[in-house]
C-alpha cells in the first residue's frame, strides 16, 4: 500500500491495483457547536469506512477483490474496483438532544463500468479493540458467543467426559461465534436473524459502549451484519452489507459451517444504493450500560405498523379448550399430553413444553368436563411422577412409562432438566391456590408430592451452591452444572415458602437468586433454559429470571430485587422482535398480514422467533411496570401479548394448511432452516398453544390506571381515553374482530399498583362482552389517594 498526495489536496490510496480517491471537506466547528461526529468516533477509537467487495459465488462466496475508503462527515469520495468506478457520499444527521447519536446515510453510485457478484458495505472499525470486549448481537450473540463449543447434531447433549460435571464452563453448540483463542474470529449473519438488526460492544477497559442499528434491509433485501477481529485481537470491524453475503459459510441448525448460498448482486453503471444506519457512542460503567442504551434505542429506527386485531382472547380459549380435550387428553390414563403421543418427548414432559402448565389455564377457565380432566391429571401425576431423587420424572409415554431423561441418547437416559422441576412446582402451586378459590380439595398426595420436589431442590442447592442444568433422576447428582436453567426456581420456592409455611424455602430462593444475579445477570448472560440447545444463551431462562426477581421483591420488599428485575428486563428486550419484518411475497405470513413485532426469539441455536414466551404469560413484566411505573416494560408486554393470537389457526384466521387450534412455535425471519422457510409455518402443535392460554388468564384484556389516564388493551380490541376529569376517566373500547369478545378488565389506582399482585387476580375480574364491531364507553373513578 502507498499514499500519494497531489496539489488539489486529494489523498489517494492504491491497494491491489485499485485506486481510491477521497476529497477532503472542512470538519471544523465553531466554538459552542456540536462536536463533529468523525471526531467523536475517533475519541472512541473508531473510524467509518465505505467498502465495495466482489465474491466468487461458485466458490461459496469466496472474497476475491475489495476496495475501501475512510468516510468523513458530509463528504464525497471515489472508489475504483477492477473496471468499475464508484462515487460514495455520506450524510450525517445529528440531534442536539442526543449528541452521542448520529443517523448516517451512505450512498454508493456506480458511475462507470460494471462489477458482477458484488456487495456494498459500511464498516465501523474499532482500532483500540480487546478480546475482553462484550459483543452484543440481539438474539444472535452474547459476549460474542465466545465460549467453548461442540459440533453436535440436533438435539444436542454433551458427550465428552471432560464436558460433563458440576463445574465445567459454559459450552454451546456450533453457532456463529468469536474465537476463544487463536484462528479466524468472525460472525456474519443476516438482519432477519436478530430481534433488532443491530450490533454493539462494551469495553470494560475504556468504560465505553458503541451501538450500531439499522433497518431490515434495502432494495436488495436483508442486510448482512457482522463483526470480525484481526489476528492479534487489537482491531475489529463491524459491518453492514447490502445485499447479505456470508463468506464461505452460513448457519443452519447446529451447523455454522453450512455452505453459503447467498447471492451477490451484479452492479452496472447507473446503479445506486443507500445503506442507512444509526451509531451511538457513550460512556458506560458496566455491561449494563450497553443493554440500557439498547433498550432505549431498540424501536427508534425500525419500521412498525399498527398492531393487528385478529382474535379475541376469549375466542382463542374456546377453540383451544376444545382442541386440548379432543387431541391432548388421554382418557384411559387421565392426563393431557404435551403434543402428538406417537413422538417421544411429546407424549409427556413436566414443565418446559407444557406438562402441568397447560392444566393451569384449563382449570382456570375451563368448563366442568375440562376441570374434571385436570383433576384426573393431578391424580395421574402423583405420586407416580416423582423420581427416586425427589425431582419429577423428566418425561414419559403411554401413560405408565416414566423416564429420567432422553432415552434416545443412552448416557443421558437419566438426565433431568432442572428447569422442568422448577416449572412443575411453580405452576402446580399456582393451581393449588386456584383450587382453594374454586372450592376444590387439594389432595394430600398432590401436596406431599410437590413438597418432595421442593425439598429435593433445597438439598440440591445446599450441597452444590447451584442448581445446575441437568441432574440425575435417580441419585440427584448434578450431571451438567452451571447455567440459569433453574431460573424459575427462586419464584417457585417463594410460592412454596408461603404455601407450605417453610422459611427454609424462602432462604434458598434468596440465596439462589443472588447466585443467578452475581454469576449471570450482572455479566449480561443467561443460558440453559431449553433442553435441546446445550448452554446457548436463550430467552426462556432470561425471562424466567424476571419472574423470580419480582417474586423475591414481592416476598421480601427489598428494592434490590426490583432493580435486578428491571435490569434483566432490559437484557431480555434483546430477544423481543421490535419491528414488522417484511416477509417474502407469497409466503404464508405475508398473505396473512402477520406483524412480527412482539415475537420472541428462542435461543442462539434455534434461530426462530416464536409466538409468546416459553412457557410463561409475561405476568412478570406487568408486575414490574406496576412497581416501577416504567412504560418500557408494559410496552414490551403489550407487543408480546397482543400479537400472539395472530399465530393461532382459526376459522376466522386461517394460516396456510395449518389445522385449526394447532399452533406452531416458528416465526421464521431468517434462513436457519433454509431460504424457503422464511415466512412459513409448519403443521405442528407446540407449547405456543399453552403460552397463549396462559396469556388469556394472567394478562388482563384491558388494563386501566385512572389516575394516570392509562388504558392498554392487551386483548385484540381497541381502547382509547375519550374523557379525563379530576374524578374519573372514560375509556372507549371497541371490538373490531369478527367474533364475540369477552374482555377481562383490571382497573386499579396508582397506590394499588404499588402492592403485590395476588395470584389468580383475574379469576373474578369484571368482564365486558362485546359483539363484533360493538363499542362501549367505560367509566373508571379516580382514587384521590392514588393521585
Amino acid at each position: 500500500m502507498c499514499w500519494n498526495r497531489n496539489k488539489s489536496g486529494v489523498k489517494s490510496e492504491v491497494k491491489n491495483g485499485n485506486e481510491i480517491k477521497m476529497s477532503f471537506q472542512s470538519t471544523s466547528t465553531k466554538k459552542g457547536c456540536m462536536e463533529n461526529f468523525a471526531s467523536l468516533l475517533h475519541r472512541y477509537g473508531c473510524t467509518l469506512h465505505g467498502r465495495v467487495s466482489q465474491y466468487d459465488y461458485e466458490r461459496y462466496n469466496l472474497l476475491t477483490n475489495q476496495a475501501q475508503i475512510a468516510l468523513k462527515e458530509d463528504g464525497h469520495f471515489e472508489v475504483r474496483l477492477l473496471d468499475s468506478v464508484w462515487q460514495l457520499s455520506l450524510k450525517v444527521k445529528r440531534s442536539d438532544d442526543l449528541p452521542d447519536r448520529a443517523d448516517l446515510a451512505v450512498t454508493f453510485r456506480c458511475v462507470s463500468g460494471k462489477l458482477p457478484q458484488a456487495a456494498l458495505a459500511v464498516d465501523l472499525a474499532a482500532g483500540e479493540w480487546s478480546a475482553g470486549n462484550y459483543v452484543l448481537m440481539p438474539s444472535v450473540a452474547y459476549n460474542g458467543n465466545r465460549f467453548l463449543s461442540r459440533r453436535i447434531p440436533y438435539s444436542p447433549k454433551l458427550y465428552y467426559v471432560q464436558d460433563i460435571g458440576t463445574d465445567v464452563p459454559m459450552i454451546i453448540t456450533d453457532v456463529p461465534r468469536l474465537a476463544i483463542e487463536g484462528g479466524p474470529s468472525r460472525i456474519q449473519d443476516r438482519s432477519g436473524s436478530m430481534a433488532v438488526p443491530s450490533i454493539g460492544f462494551y469495553s470494560p477497559a475504556k468504560k465505553q459502549g458503541v451501538l450500531l442499528l439499522t433497518a431490515q434491509g434495502n432494495a436488495l433485501g436483508d442486510y448482512g451484519v457482522g463483526l470480525e477481529e484481526n489476528r492479534d485481537r487489537r482491531r475489529a470491524v463491524v459491518s453492514v452489507t447490502a445485499p447479505v453475503v456470508r463468506e464461505l459459510h452460513s448457519y443452519r441448525g447446529c451447523d455454522s459451517q453450512y455452505p453459503s448460498l447467498d447471492k451477490p448482486h451484479d452492479f452496472a453503471a447507473g446503479d445506486e444504493l443507500t445503506i442507512s444506519l444509526r451509531i451511538c457512542v457513550f460512556g458506560a460503567d458496566s455491561v449494563k450500560g450497553l443493554f440500557d442504551r439498547f433498550a432505549q434505542e431498540r424501536k427508534s429506527l425500525v419500521s412498525r405498523h399498527a398492531p393487528r386485531n385478529t382474535l379475541p382472547y376469549s375466542a382463542c380459549f374456546e377453540l383451544q379448550q376444545e382442541k386440548f380435550n379432543r387431541e391432548n387428553f388421554v382418557p384411559e390414563h387421565g392426563y393431557y399430553s404435551v403434543g402428538p403421543r406417537n413422538m417421544f418427548l411429546q407424549d409427556w414432559q413436566i414443565g418446559w413444553t407444557g406438562g402441568m402448565i397447560s392444566t393451569y389455564p384449563l382449570l382456570f377457565s375451563g368448563d366442568k368436563t375440562t376441570r374434571q380432566n385436570v383433576l384426573r391429571n393431578f391424580d395421574w401425576l402423583f405420586p407416580n411422577g416423582i423420581s427416586p431423587s425427589g425431582f419429577f420424572w423428566d418425561c414419559g409415554r403411554n401413560g405408565t412409562e416414566w423416564f429420567g431423561g432422553d432415552i434416545r441418547k443412552p448416557h443421558t437416559a437419566n438426565w433431568h432438566l432442572i428447569r422442568k422441576s422448577g416449572d412443575g412446582v411453580y405452576y402446580i402451586i399456582k393451581q393449588f391456590l386456584l383450587m382453594e378459590k374454586l372450592g376444590i380439595e387439594v389432595k394430600p398426595a398432590w401436596r406431599e408430592g410437590t413438597r418432595t420436589v421442593c425439598d429435593a431442590l433445597v438439598r440440591l442447592w445446599q450441597k452444590n451452591g447451584q442448581m445446575g442444568q441437568f441432574v440425575d433422576s435417580i441419585s440427584g447428582e448434578i450431571k451438567v452444572g452451571g447455567s440459569t436453567s433453574g431460573a424459575i426456581i427462586p419464584a417457585a420456592l417463594v410460592l412454596a415458602a408461603s404455601y407450605f409455611k417453610r422459611d427454609e424455602y424462602l432462604k434458598v430462593a434468596i440465596e439462589s437468586g443472588d447466585h443467578y444475579y452475581n454469576t449471570f445477570t450482572s455479566k449480561g448472560m443467561s443460558c440453559g433454559g431449553p433442553g435441546d440447545a446445550l448452554q446457548n444463551p436463550d430467552s426462556e431462562s432470561w425471562y424466567a429470571l424476571i419472574e423470580s426477581y419480582m417474586a423475591l421483591h414481592e416476598a421480601t420488599g427489598d428494592a434490590i430485587w426490583l432493580q435486578r428485575a428491571a435490569e434483566t428486563s432490559r437484557q431480555f428486550a434483546t430477544w423481543v422482535v421490535a419491528y414488522d419484518f417484511k416477509f417474502p411475497p407469497g409466503s404464508t405470513f405475508e398473505k396473512a398480514g402477520i406483524r412480527s413485532t412482539g415475537a420472541v426469539y428462542a435461543n442462539t441455536q434455534n434461530k426462530h422467533a416464536a409466538p409468546g414466551l416459553c412457557t410463561y404469560s409475561g405476568l412478570g413484566l406487568l408486575k414490574l411496570f406496576r412497581a416501577t411505573g416504567d412504560r418500557s416494560h408494559l410496552d414490551m408486554l403489550f407487543d408480546i401479548a397482543h400479537n400472539i393470537p395472530q399465530y393461532l389457526p382459526h376459522p376466522q384466521n386461517p394460516l396456510g394448511q395449518a389445522v385449526f387450534g394447532r399452533m406452531c412455535e416458528r416465526v421464521n425471519l431468517t434462513d436457519w432452516e433454509g431460504e424457503k422457510s422464511i415466512g412459513e409455518t409448519l403443521l405442528m402443535t407446540t407449547w405456543a398453544e399453552t403460552s397463549l392460554m396462559l396469556t388469556t388468564i394472567e394478562i388482563p384484556g384491558l388494563y386501566v390506571q385512572p389516575e394516570k389516564a392509562l388504558a392498554v388493551a392487551f386483548d385484540n380490541v381497541e381502547a382509547e381515553i375519550v374523557a379525563d376529569s379530576e374524578t374519573r376517566v372514560a375509556v372507549r373500547i371497541c371490538n373490531p374482530t369478527a367474533l364475540v369478545a369477552s374482555v377481562v378488565i383490571l382497573a386499579e389506582s396508582s397506590s394499588e399498583a404499588m402492592k403485590p399482585l395476588a395470584e389468580n387476580v383475574l379469576l373474578n375480574a369484571t368482564r365486558e362482552r362485546l359483539a363484533p364491531g360493538e363499542e362501549r364507553i367505560l367509566t373508571f373513578a379516580k382514587d384521590p389517594g392514588g393521585m
